[in-house]
């Protein structure tokens, strides 16, 4: 029998995971990763909750616990990442980041090495093609997490189980309730996972600080209001700009002059576009596309955490894709990930860094 090895988090979704598996006459070893924000300061949320519930999935079932401590790692690799990426005026994924660095980097080097495979609480699935594992998307469009693992790799990708992913969130929900486990009413997590309960901004001011410049109206050149300093501010937000008479976008950041540019309108340039580049592209298992290079190709993409697809077409050049897609897109910001689907959104293929 497989040796296996379960992240759980204190959420509903993992501890179904340890449900259904030892449903299924495993008997997996339980691992927290303890990453947070403790003992830094005023910022601290703790994880002592988290952990107590995931001890009481354990005594259930008669499982081992160990948390497993990355905290410098993650603050090493991925707070230094997503505050490099603000400063720059760009916009950090740190979820997507967390998840090939931390959660299926770091902790495969320390723990998974000695397991057959890693079960997370990811709403994704797997699937077997020509001998190879594809990450494929789950079954509820709303809950899908195929974004947030689209950096991951093929060794990654193929030691993974995703015990949930053939299951809605409601179905999730009364399955844990009949169970009897005491998450299964536990409201989601929300947010960027280094994050907790601490707010987005309050942790950019602790490494950047607040610098007030002017926020401009992108078509007429006029003043309209004062910003904090542009590392607040991301290209498509429409919320937390303190205008009246809105709804206004931010539209473009002048990153030089501390300048933030922003529109009511919905023809503006800056704030629509159909095509983006993505160097460097990253394909989980490998590129399905080898023997049609020289045409453009058919996919599917997101360009943001939402349960829908956009049609488009992929064409390679010199060091990367360009991506073309079949409608105008909102607010397409440099430093988030393209991520690739094939034609029909059945398998995640892989994902770039956006570039204008």
């Amino acid at each position: 029998m497989n040796n296996i090895a379960v992240l759980i988090s204190g959420g509903v979704d993992s501890s179904l995971v340890v449900h259904q598996l030892c449903k299924q006459g495993y008997k997996p070893s339980l691992f927290y990763i303890k990453i947070g924000m403790e003992g830094e300061d005023d910022m601290g949320c703790t994880a002592e909750e988290d952990i107590e519930l995931c001890q009481v999935i354990a005594r259930k079932y008669g499982l081992s616990l160990d948390i497993v401590d990355l905290h410098n790692e993650y603050w090493d690799r991925v707070v230094s990442y997503a505050i490099d990426k603000v400063r720059s005026g760009e916009t950090p994924n740190p979820d997507v980041m967390c998840n090939k660095l931390i959660k299926f980097g770091c902790f495969e080097e320390r723990v998974g090495k000695d397991f057959d495979f890693t079960a997370t609480g990811h709403y994704a699935m797997t699937e077997e093609h020509n001998g190879k594992i594809w990450l494929a998307t789950a079954k509820d469009p709303l809950k899908d997490q195929t974004d947030f693992l689209a950096q991951i790799d093929n060794l990654q990708v193929s030691k993974l189980m995703f015990p949930i992913g053939h299951l809605t969130k409601t179905e999730v929900r009364e399955l844990a309730s009949e169970a009897g486990l005491p998450t299964a009413k536990r409201k989601d997590s929300q947010g960027i996972c280094f994050l907790g309960k601490v707010n987005y901004n309050d942790f950019v001011r602790r490494f950047l600080g607040d610098k007030e410049g002017n926020i401009v109206e992108f078509e007429t050149g006029k003043i309209v209001g004062k910003h904090k300093g542009y590392w607040f501010h991301t290209i498509g937000q429409r919320k937390g700009l303190g205008l009246s008479g809105g709804p206004w976008f931010v539209v473009k950041k002048d990153i030089q002059d501390n300048v933030i540019f922003v529109s009511r309108g919905y023809d503006v340039a800056t704030q629509y576009g159909y095509e983006f580049n993505m160097p460097n592209f990253h394909f989980i298992t490998d590129n399905p596309w080898l023997d049609v290079m020289d045409k453009p190709i058919d996919v599917t993409f997101k360009i943001r955490h939402t349960p829908e697809f956009i049609k488009g077409v992929l064409t390679p050049f010199e060091n990367g894709y360009s991506l073309v897609s079949s409608e105008k897109l909102q607010g397409i910001a440099p430093g988030q990930f393209g991520v690739v689907y094939d034609k029909d959104s059945r398998l995640c293929i892989g994902s770039g860094e956006i570039s204008l």
